[in-house]
């Protein structure tokens, strides 16, 4: 019973989150600080999220095949290759670490 309460409180939670955000006045949105924090804040959240997964193994650092992955990703973000392309780069650098020991 735990887990559908615990699901009925986030959803209601997003509910209110969204229900805030239509309520927000249209003029507190033109602002120019929380129009440029409305283009930064999700970067920064990616950027943190991306290198939370890549470089941590439970409650420890870890450098190991996802690196790899990550370095070559961003090398074809360098390159301007498109997002597949980006994705496929960092998926066979990965793997191909993975499969020899890494």
């Amino acid at each position: 019973m735990n887990t559908w309460t615990a699901i009925a409180v986030t959803a209601l939670g997003c509910y209110l989150v969204k229900l805030i955000g239509l309520l927000v006045p249209a003029g507190s949105l033109e602002r120019p600080l929380v129009k440029r924090l409305a283009a930064l804040l999700p970067v920064a959240l990616l950027a943190a999220l991306t290198a939370q997964q890549t470089f941590s193994t439970g409650q420890h650092l870890a450098v190991d095949a996802r690196a790899a992955g990550l370095a070559a990703a961003a090398l074809a973000l360098v390159l301007r290759a498109p997002f597949l392309l980006v994705v496929g780069a960092a998926v066979i650098v990965t793997a191909g670490a993975r499969a020899m020991g890494g």
